[in-house]
Parts: structure tokens; C-alpha cells; sequence
């Protein structure tokens, strides 16, 4: 079957599947003339007001406090932290559907949240988990080609590396290239390729892991599992708790606004058309950089260092002389402080009532307690610190060590499986919304010398 042949097939199979399954598009094809109409009224009422002023200081120094992107699916406030679709972390948690006999949240359910700003009805959310389990499978071609990776490449350069293979199967590329959609229908190619590629990212994830860590020891799917708790068994990680640490996980790290790089560069990738694992790929690639994906693992390095030279029960004095001989270094404390937020991060307080519920006498998540009390009030002694609270990465990390998974590089990994529900609800709706390719200007030092130099000011 040639590609052209191939894309017809998975056309109709879509229409066919739709006309059985598929409550979650259904729901969409009802919400998206609303949500235009709303989005058209706004613009109408507010499109020439003012959201914000923009210093040089601010252009130069990453765009702090830049109010400029439109992302819809959820909001970052300095004071409650992250809420989707209107809710926090622990109305998430109350709300959402969770495994059996468990009290995390599941993946599936918050992505019909992302989509439709509802809670699913338990009928809404097993046609959803079915539906996933359906698109899940992988082929034989795609598992080859992940086994085909070198052993020696970064896991997050395979994920991206195998986004970009899936790309293949992208409905919207084949749509787009034949001439055969129209801007009004973007959105729902865009939908098809979200939904595929989120029902396969965990497949594809812990076929990574086991290729590079398990000597390609692969473990087959379990469908009577949830998303994550199936990730978790794929892994090679059956215990209940471990399935639950990785539900609430994937749940709370799904979303974060827009303006991180990984939600951003995949907005900013889509919006010029790119499709979903295009745009993903690159989201990944953002996510993979140190100082956005990779804190976790500094917090845990840093943890162990602590511990290996200070010892076992170590003394609060003994933990802020440590903090302070840090920060004489020239060194962040990692897990510490957040660009937006000004409290304690919701997520870590989620994960220390996880630890709470489940671990009992680990050293290093009790150091995680102890150092949640110690370290904020040294924190704030020094007065260039604005947020000395601890954010989600100052326990993730200590929670998968905790269970096992010791391949720190991989944490990535698990975090891009999280981060893409955000994101592909985000392209979604970027296409329902017919929002424009993204290209905000730049400025040079030239330019702000003559914009605010002696010579102008004279004037």
C-alpha cells in the first residue's frame, strides 16, 4: 500500500470509528462554533486595549512578565499556581476519575478537561481511555526503528527522533499536501494526529527505556490498564504505588501555560502549520534543554551530594550550612525558586502528600521534608531571592528514585509524556481558533540606542 493509499484507509477508518466512538470529538464539534464565537466577541469588545508595557530589560532578559501569548488551556498565578481550565492541583484531584482503589488523577480524564473545560462523565471517559487504547498500538516498522536507535543517544533525542518517524502517518500533512481541506477544517486533522500521538507516546517512551536500559527486553502492552498505569507495567513497574505515583505524575506536569519552552515552541512550530509531531518533536527538543526538563535530576544530584558528604540524619544547622556554602559557590539551590511563582509550587505540595500516603522510611524523601522546612528561611536572608519556596521539580525526582528508576536522564522522558496533554490540546484548539503563524518583532542594541539614547531624549 502505497502512502497516498495508506492515508485514504486511515480516513476512513476515522469515519468509521467516529460514527461508534469518539465522544470526545463529538463534544469538540459542538464546543468549537461556541468557543469562535466567544473568541470573535472578545476581540471585538477588547482587541485595542493595552495588556501590558514592555522595558528593554525585558526583551533583553527572556521576556519576563510579558503578557503576550493567548493559550487558552491554563494559567500560571504567582500565588495559587497552575490551574487548568479554571482549576488547581487539588480540585484536580478531587474531581478528576482515578484508578481503582487509587486516589490520583487520570491522565485521560484531565485531557477532556484541557479539550472541553468539563469534567468527562464515566461514560465520556471510557470512551476516551478505549479510544487510546485503540490508536495505542504501535507497528512493527515503528518498534524496528526504535530498537534501530543507538544505545549511546541521549533518550530524549530518540523520543524526538521517533516523533519525527510517526510524522509519516500525520493525517493532516496528507490532508494539507492533496489540497483536499480547508482552513475551517484544520482543527480536526490537527485533532486526529493529537489523538495518535498521545495514545502511542507512552508505547513509544517506555520502548525507549527498555531498549537503552533493559537490553531490548520489551514488555507488551496491558489493555485493561489505564494510560499510566499501562506506561508504568510497560516500564517494567507493576507495584500499585508506583502506577499511582505516575498517574498523579503525568497528571500535574500535563500543563503550565504557554510560556514555557515546551508549550511555547510547540504553539510557536504549529503555528506555522507544522502538525503534531512536528510540532512536538521540537517541543521536545525545548524540553530536553537543562534549564527547562533536566531540574529534577540537578535537585536529586544535588541530594545525594548532600547526603554523601554530610551523612546520614543530618542536623538542620548542618543543612543550612550547606544551602549557604552553595550559594557562596555562585550555585542556585535546585528546586528552588520559580520565574513566576512567589509560593510554595501546588504540584510539590501534591507530591509531598504522595510521599506522605505511600513512603515510610526512605532517608533522602524524609531529607525532601527536611529541607522544605529548613531551607526557605535561609532563603529568604539573602534579599535578591524573590521566591525561596520549593517548586514541583524539589520532590519529582526523588519520587521515581525512590521506585527504582535510577536512569536520571530518563526522567525527561516521563516528564514529555505528561507535557504532550497539554500541548496537543493546545494545537487543537490554536486550529479551532484559526489563530495566525506567530512573528513578534525583535530589536537590536542599535535600535534602543537611537529608540532612547541622549540624542533622542534632546529632542
Amino acid at each position: 500500500m502505497n502512502t497516498k493509499q495508506k492515508g485514504l484507509a486511515q480516513l476512513f477508518y476515522r469515519s468509521i470509528y467516529n460514527n461508534t466512538h469518539g465522544l470526545l470529538k463529538q463534544r469538540m464539534r459542538d464546543l468549537v462554533p461556541v468557543k469562535q464565537a466567544l473568541l470573535r466577541d472578545v476581540r471585538k469588545r477588547y482587541g485595542s486595549k493595552e495588556i501590558c508595557k514592555v522595558t528593554v530589560d525585558q526583551a533583553i532578559g527572556g521576556m519576563r512578565n510579558v503578557f503576550a501569548l493567548f493559550y487558552d488551556a491554563s494559567l500560571l498565578d504567582a500565588k495559587t499556581g497552575i490551574t487548568m481550565r479554571d482549576y488547581n492541583i487539588p480540585e484536580l484531584q478531587e474531581y478528576l476519575q482515578k484508578g481503582e482503589n487509587g486516589h490520583e488523577p487520570l491522565p485521560e480524564a484531565l485531557f477532556w478537561l484541557l479539550c472541553t473545560g468539563d469534567f468527562p462523565s464515566e461514560q465520556e471517559f471510557a470512551d476516551l481511555q478505549q479510544e487510546w487504547k485503540h490508536r495505542g498500538q504501535l507497528d512493527s516498522q515503528t518498534q524496528s526503528f526504535i530498537l534501530s536507535l543507538p544505545k549511546s543517544a541521549h533518550p530524549m533525542t530518540m523520543l524526538s527522533q521517533t516523533l519525527l518517524y510517526l510524522q509519516k502517518d500525520s493525517l493532516f500533512q496528507q490532508a494539507y499536501d492533496q489540497g483536499k481541506i480547508s482552513k475551517p477544517q484544520y482543527w480536526e486533522y490537527f485533532y486526529e494526529d493529537a489523538m495518535d500521538l498521545l495514545a502511542k507516546i507512552p508505547r513509544v517512551a517506555a520502548l525507549i527505556y527498555r531498549h537503552k536500559y533493559k537490553n531490548g527486553e520489551i514488555i507488551s502492552a496491558d489493555n485493561n490498564l489505564d494510560w499510566a498505569g499501562n506506561y508504568a507495567h510497560m516500564l517494567g513497574y507493576n507495584k500499585f504505588e508506583v502506577r499511582e505515583c505516575l498517574r498523579g505524575y503525568l497528571s500535574i506536569h500535563a500543563d503550565h501555560e504557554g510560556g514555557n519552552v515546551s508549550a511555547h515552541t510547540t504553539h510557536l512550530v504549529g503555528s506555522a502549520l507544522a502538525d503534531p509531531y512536528l510540532s512536538y518533536s521540537a517541543g521536545v527538543n525545548g524540553l530536553a534543554g537543562p534549564l527547562h526538563g533536566l531540574a529534577n535530576q540537578e535537585v536529586l544530584k544535588w541530594l545525594l551530594e548532600m547526603r554523601d558528604e554530610l551523612g546520614e540524619n543530618i542536623s538542620n544547622e548542618k543543612i543550612q550550612d550547606y544551602v549557604l556554602t552553595t550559594i557562596r559557590e555562585g550555585k542556585v539551590i535546585p528546586g528552588y525558586g520559580h520565574a513566576v511563582l512567589r509560593y510554595t509550587d501546588p504540584r510539590f505540595i501534591h507530591q509531598k502528600e504522595f510521599a506522605a500516603r505511600h513512603i515510610k522510611n526512605d532517608p533522602l524523601v524524609d531529607l525532601v521534608r527536611q529541607c522544605y522546612h529548613v531551607i526557605p528561611p535561609v532563603l529568604k536572608t539573602i534579599g535578591k531571592i524573590q521566591n525561596p519556596w520549593p517548586n514541583v521539580d524539589a520532590h519529582s525526582g526523588v519520587l521515581l528514585y525512590h521506585y527504582g528508576m535510577r536512569e536520571f536522564q530518563y526522567y525527561t522522558v516521563v516528564f514529555a509524556v505528561s507535557r504532550a496533554l497539554g500541548c496537543m490540546a493546545n494545537l487543537i484548539w490554536s486550529r479551532a481558533f484559526g489563530l495566525p503563524i506567530e512573528r513578534p518583532g525583535s530589536i537590536t542594541m542599535r535600535w534602543i540606542e537611537e529608540k532612547f539614547g541622549e540624542n533622542q531624549n534632546s529632542k
